[in-house]
């Protein structure tokens, strides 16, 4: 499909947070040309420079890179609302596992356009997905490049793979990477990277051929420590806790983006920091399965890289990043006892540019900077929660909601214009969303009000 080139635009607003060297702008502007950040400066300058140039933004409110979830599931993208009395082990065997049979290529489109377009309402432009699916005859997982595009978003997207203790032959899980892997080369704003569930359920064999895909390219996403039993299982079967252990498989040997992270002593915290791992943090999961909580502050001093995710939208279960910011700075406040634990601007910078760290794409998106996409969020005040904005730092993360977000863009592209998606018609989606999420409990055994 061909695509336009998207218009020049100048997006101005009261407070311009760059999360990059140049830091923050009152009364400020971007100038966007051909889907990159032209310019970065006081509106009146950048007006004066480009006059014939559409403005966008009536010089209020917030303008802020776009959000950056570093992990989830488009997996559970019909299946929200469901378990929420099981801690992780017992979610697995009660709620996914028995889903990860009945998923289709149209099932991860659907779920994905769908929780997509709830992400990118809450100006998330770039999704670092794992979809967890048995292997079938065919190919389920290029459905959510499928659904990225037609959203406009960004995806760096994998397959978490896994197979055990069902015994899964190594060739189908092989085949889903490849296909994956075809479909984001094919896509405008989609890339592979080698997806692995978790050390525990993975064997011998499917531990090497993942090693060897990613000697090949130089990506993994991973879950890794979010469970004390989890620590507990790979230390009885592997002789070492999932850290280690990967560490001496040659897993964390390309750039490592890390799931979670709870359950840290300091020799995996050593590890982590020597293989320089990404962490994606996903508070609003790790409470609601009863996880515990990341020790973010920690990692943070020790120089490791965090970013936020949102995880599976039956783990989180909203797909919301503002109520995760929100969430991300309360959890460590209140841990430990501590205001000071973790500040608002410390949690917009994970959101952004810690996000784009830690999806190796720094140098692309992250921050408002000249020569880098333009990925936005403009959040005006037209609303009681954005009245009066004394710290925008803080009104982001504690007062902002999806109702303050007006306009979102990704490479220079509009995905979100006055609080609506562009990419789907949400009301046209529901109907088959609703017939598909109401077969996919019928078929997995879940005990569902959809289907009575």
């Amino acid at each position: 499909m061909d695509h336009a080139q998207p218009a020049d635009v100048l997006i101005r607003a009261r407070h311009v947070l760059t999360c990059g060297p140049g830091g923050d702008l009152r009364d400020g502007a971007v100038l966007v040309r051909g889907g990159r950040i032209a310019g970065v400066d006081a509106f009146e300058r950048l007006r004066a420079a480009a006059p014939d140039v559409e403005v966008v933004g009536d010089g209020t409110g917030i303008l802020v890179p776009g959000f950056v979830s570093c992990h989830g599931h488009f997996s559970e993208g019909l299946v929200s609302g469901i378990g929420e009395a099981h801690t992780l082990w017992e979610w697995f065997a009660h709620v996914v596992g028995p889903l990860e049979a009945h998923l289709t290529r149209e099932v991860a489109l659907v779920g994905t356009l769908l929780r997509g377009a709830e992400m990118a309402l809450s100006g998330v432009t770039t999704v670092a997905d794992m979809f967890c699916a048995a292997p079938g005859a065919e190919p389920v997982t290029p459905g959510v490049v499928d659904g990225l595009e037609r959203l406009g978003l960004r995806g760096d997207v994998s397959y978490g793979a896994a197979d055990t203790p069902g015994p899964r032959p190594l060739g189908p899980l092989l085949a889903e990477h490849e296909a994956l892997a075809d479909a984001a080369a094919a896509s405008r704003r989609s890339r592979f990277r080698v997806g692995l569930a978790t050390v525990p359920e993975s064997s011998d064999e499917l531990v090497a051929a993942t090693a060897r895909l990613v000697a090949d390219t130089g990506r993994l996403h991973v879950h890794l420590h979010e469970v004390r039993e989890e620590v507990t299982q790979c230390r009885v079967t592997r002789g070492a806790a999932a850290i280690a252990f990967a560490e001496r498989a040659g897993l964390l040997d390309g750039q490592t983006l890390a799931a979670h992270c709870v359950w840290l002593d300091d020799a995996d915290i050593a590890v982590l920091r020597r293989r320089d791992v990404a962490v994606a943090h996903n508070p609003v999961s790790n409470m609601i399965l009863a996880s515990g909580v990341c020790p973010v502050p920690r990692l943070r001093r020790e120089g490791l890289t965090v970013g936020l995710g949102l995880d599976g939208p039956a783990s989180n279960d909203s797909q919301d990043m503002l109520e995760t910011m929100k969430t991300a700075a309360l959890l460590q406040k209140v841990h430990h006892l501590q205001a000071t634990a973790i500040t608002a601007r410390d949690v917009v910078h994970m959101a952004t540019i810690g996000g784009a760290t830690a999806l190796g794409m720094a140098d692309e998106i992250g921050s408002l900077e000249p020569g880098k996409a333009a990925d936005l969020v403009w959040l005006p005040e037209h609303s009681p929660s954005l009245a009066a904005i004394h710290d925008p730092y803080q009104k982001l993360v504690y007062c902002a909601s999806v109702r303050d977000v007006a306009r979102v863009w990704v490479d220079g592209e509009p995905v979100v214009a006055d609080g609506r998606v562009l990419g789907v018609d949400v009301p046209d989606l529901l109907p088959r969303a609703h017939e598909l999420a109401v077969r996919l409990a019928v078929d997995a055994g879940l005990d569902s009000e959809l289907a009575r």
